[in-house]
């Protein structure tokens, strides 16, 4: 820390540059959680994920650890382009010291809203907007990511909801079957979630139910 501080209080340009260089990626790497849910797929696809395990209902599996891994690497790669797109107009420029940082911030912001814009719905931006009374943007980079990240996310987990929901349709028919046929063949204390479960994982592996998971998922983006 001291020698931080030193760097500050030091005419070197070097080392104020190294100082700059610290802050803003200890700066990136404080905000990358809220970054990562908030401005990229995972929202949509851990949500997803999620659904897809309570409608098999098999409780933990898969464990949560897989769900959040697989979300994680399926963002990296949905979202490849747009992080090169930052590196290449951003990061790179910026760390030649051709650019300074608010224009980083600028070039780097382009990639993002241009993402996040093409998943918006204009209803929930338009939300933001009005409460703030703000005027409408005439171009993308005009509009704020205050507005833009929050109506990003809100459209994204109705998205995902939305598919939540087809998904959950095949295996509650199933439920319904199977709760059918234990009233009528008189078993009402056998539990109709016991025997339905080996049904709908059956049902899940014959239809190779997780690539048609994963092909919907990077479909609609």
């Amino acid at each position: 820390m001291n020698d931080l501080l030193n760097s500050f209080s030091s005419s070197d340009p070097t080392n104020v540059s190294t100082s700059v260089k610290l802050l803003l990626l200890l700066t990136i790497l404080s905000l990358a959680p809220s970054i990562l849910i908030l401005m990229t797929s995972f929202t949509r696809i851990v949500i997803v994920l999620s659904f897809v395990r309570t409608a098999l209902a098999t409780q933990q599996m898969p464990p949560n650890q897989v769900i959040i891994g697989l979300s994680l690497f399926l963002t990296f790669f949905i979202m490849a382009p747009t992080f090169q797109e930052v590196n290449k107009e951003a990061l790179q420029p910026l760390f030649a010291e051709e650019i300074g940082i608010e224009e980083a911030y600028d070039r780097a912001s382009v990639p993002f809203k241009e993402f996040m814009s093409k998943h918006t719905r204009q209803k929930d931006l338009e939300l933001f907007l009005q409460y703030n009374q703000a005027d409408k943007p005439a171009s993308i980079e005009e509009i704020p990511l205050t507005m833009l990240v929050p109506a990003f996310a809100l459209s994204e987990i109705k998205t995902a909801f939305q598919i939540g929901f087809m998904i959950f349709i095949p295996f509650l028919v199933i439920d319904m079957i199977v709760a059918s046929t234990l009233m009528s063949m008189g078993m009402m204390m056998l539990p109709p979630v016991m025997i339905s479960l080996p049904f709908k994982i059956l049902l899940f592996v014959l239809v190779d139910g997780w690539y048609l998971v994963m092909k919907s998922l990077l479909q609609s983006f």
